[in-house]
């Protein structure tokens, strides 16, 4: 009976990993996936120049610092600094942004958030589909829609990679049901080119989210297998010491 528990309780931690982010990107709306991979360092190292080039002039990751990203994404310091880093600063310093909050919520409406712990809070797969949902949409300020979110106050800052596409939808009974997208204007890359842009940016975000994961999920293995040894060694022993008690 104690072993069969044992067994159990691994069986119920490995199924709530595999669940919890599947919970944390339901927002009503049917979500690509994005497999992304961590592991995967020359992913990383496009993730990052993608972030630099094209996020960081509204969003910071303050939780996260350059020389821990060199490090990790096997970058030497003068490929830091001459790549990564084009607001000055130090190798130990974080990514911050200069944009001030208040003139941000002024031109924008909202303050962009910092995108720390993004990938953590709405998931790989919402931030997947998000960056490539923008559609055309006149009524909104900015030209563009969301499908993945309505309304939202972002513009579409990659809309010359991915070009202008519109969003087709259909009348059916339970109102409006979406169909596809349409490309109006070509962007500078094919479709396949920027769903790897993509993967690669938010393979970067799932990355800073936690840059110890990899050790933490190494870490788990070993503590899985001694738990498990140190199991069935202790179920051993209590047949042993329970032998000659009836």
């Amino acid at each position: 009976m104690q072993c069969r528990m044992i067994v159990l309780s691994f069986v119920f931690v490995i199924t709530a990993s595999m669940v919890a982010p599947a919970w944390a990107a339901g927002d009503g709306v049917a979500l690509e996936h994005a497999n992304t991979d961590v592991s995967n360092i020359g992913s990383l190292q496009r993730g990052a120049r993608n972030f630099v080039n094209y996020c960081m002039g509204c969003h910071s990751a303050q939780y996260v610092r350059y020389n821990r990203l060199a490090k990790d994404l096997q970058v030497s310091e003068d490929q830091l600094v001459n790549n990564l880093m084009f607001t000055g600063g130090k190798p130990h310093d974080t990514m911050q942004i200069a944009m001030p909050a208040d003139d941000a919520a002024r031109w924008f409406g909202a303050t962009p958030p910092d995108l720390s712990l993004i990938a953590r809070s709405r998931g790989s797969d919402f931030l997947y589909s998000f960056l490539r949902s923008f559609y055309i949409d006149e009524s909104r300020p900015t030209g563009f829609n969301n499908l993945v979110m309505e309304s939202v106050a972002m513009p579409h800052v990659l809309w010359q990679l991915q070009g202008a596409q519109r969003a087709v939808f259909e009348e059916g009974e339970h109102g409006n049901q979406f169909m596809g997208f349409e490309l109006v204007t070509e962007g500078s890359m094919s479709h396949e080119e920027y769903d790897q842009f993509v993967l690669d940016l938010v393979n970067f975000l799932e990355y800073i989210g936690e840059p110890v994961q990899l050790q933490r999920r190494q870490l788990g293995v070993w503590v899985l297998l001694f738990l498990l040894v140190f199991g069935l060694f202790a179920y051993a022993l209590k047949q042993e010491i329970w032998l000659d008690i009836k």
